[in-house]
């Protein structure tokens, strides 16, 4: 088939090394940036196996990458949308501008989150054309997008037209050989289910975040609980994590998103409300912590933070819980030493720099020196087994205050640390 991919994003590089992979045409046209620009962005070099498909791509000739080129013909395909929400205007224009390019019976996938119903405004741009648009959210994880492209558990697919349908399989036909991945339903209800699914794991998180603080505060070591939860089957384990919070462009995005399609509607969704202010919550925990330890003496001292993506195998610190402890942290005149192996540049864009800020990103016991403790923010592999005695020589205090319920309370304690987690502690022994 030949198709036309716009946007920028993740989405649109992995869906334009996917299809063109598997033998389509396709040309992807970044919708504002050149490809000597995004070939070096740390999002796509850190994404495994995306950028080397894209390469093998162009070199075998099945994919073209210009971001103004013109489409010979009216013999495209499948136009393939994946924009961010910001581009909404774009996509109309988009579709507008490839109208004379579309062959008959092709087909408009919107693989971008827009409002419910926007699925169907893009088709009514093009009245009169034997043309149907589906959606087809994006469900990329990053860090893992090559695989949950080429190997999705599950696609959305909303659509209302039959050969439409035939159309969405015939392209995705390679990536559905094991098992039936295709979930077929009305656009609108696509569109909704998107936004509800990730609505539904922010609740998760935040539910447990609220049994994590309701844990410390009863000194329960809140790891019995996910575990007595997780076991009971109609729960699970799956997000059951707490933390300091969540982050991220698409989560916290479509979450958001779900809140506006609700006020749209006339709607006010008071959870929705509770799940955003318990994660805003949630990113302060770890300075709430060592205010207390410190019983608020905090000018002047020294904090060590490892991790500042918003996850890890991600550059991305879009709406990271690291922004919101800089901000509480030097709001106190905390120095920060600041350790993450790919997020630096990301951070450096955002804050610049500030006088109360360096950054490492070599060895991660560099920036522990003379610090009064030791913040997880990032779940990195790197971070996981410390040498635990050096650690101790750099930090200047004892405390490590994990994020992410990485360490074993007691171990870390046993090596003469205060161990505080999210919902669990643990002392040295005196």
């Amino acid at each position: 088939m030949k198709v036309v991919i716009h946007g920028s994003e993740l989405s649109a590089a992995t869906a334009a090394a996917a299809l063109s992979w598997v033998g389509h045409d396709v040309c992807w046209q970044p919708l504002d940036r050149r490809w000597s620009e995004l070939k070096d962005s740390d999002w796509l070099i850190r994404e495994p196996s995306v950028l080397q498909r894209l390469t093998e791509a162009m070199e075998a000739g099945h994919l073209t990458l210009e971001r103004n080129s013109e489409v010979d013909g009216p013999d495209i395909d499948v136009l393939w949308l994946a924009l961010s929400p910001t581009q909404r205007d774009d996509a109309s224009r988009l579709v507008e501008e490839n109208a004379s390019r579309l062959a008959d019976g092709a087909i408009i996938v919107n693989n971008a989150t827009f409002p419910v119903g926007d699925t169907e405004r893009l088709e009514s741009v093009l009245e009169g054309q034997n043309v149907t648009s589906v959606a087809l959210p994006d469900t990329l994880e990053e860090g893992r997008a090559w695989e949950t492209f080429t190997r999705a558990r599950s696609w959305l697919l909303g659509c209302d037209d039959d050969h439409a349908e035939r159309q969405v399989r015939e392209l995705m036909r390679a990536f559905n050989r094991r098992h039936e991945v295709f979930k077929r339903m009305p656009r609108r209800a696509a569109e909704l289910t998107k936004l509800a699914i990730n609505g539904m794991l922010a609740t998760r998180i935040s539910y447990m975040n609220e049994m994590a603080g309701l844990a410390d505060t009863l000194g329960v070591d809140v790891e019995y609980v996910r575990q007595g939860m997780g076991a009971d089957q109609r729960i699970g384990y799956e997000y059951l994590y707490p933390g300091c919070g969540f982050g991220g462009p698409n989560f916290s995005r479509d979450l958001v998103g779900l809140v506006d399609v609700q006020s749209a509607s006339g709607r006010h969704s008071e959870l929705l409300d509770q799940v955003l202010e318990i994660n805003e919550h949630k990113k302060e925990t770890l300075f709430r912590k060592l205010w207390a330890h410190y019983q608020g003496r905090l000018e002047g001292r020294t904090v060590a933070i490892w991790g500042a993506a918003f996850k890890p195998g991600t550059a991305r610190i879009d709406h990271a819980p690291v922004l919101t402890l800089l901000r509480a942290l030097w709001a106190q005149g905390v120095h920060v030493r600041l350790h993450d192996p790919a997020a630096l540049p990301a951070v450096r864009a955002v804050v610049g720099d500030h006088p109360l800020l360096s950054l490492h990103q070599d060895d991660p016991l560099d920036a522990c020196h003379g610090a009064d403790a030791l913040m997880l923010v990032t779940e990195w592999k790197a971070y996981w087994n410390p040498d635990w005695m050096a650690l101790k020589r750099q930090l200047k205090g004892a405390l490590v205050l994990d994020g992410r319920n990485i360490y074993d309370p007691q171990y870390v304690a046993a090596q003469g640390f205060h161990y505080r987690g999210i919902g669990r502690r643990a002392d040295p022994s005196t």
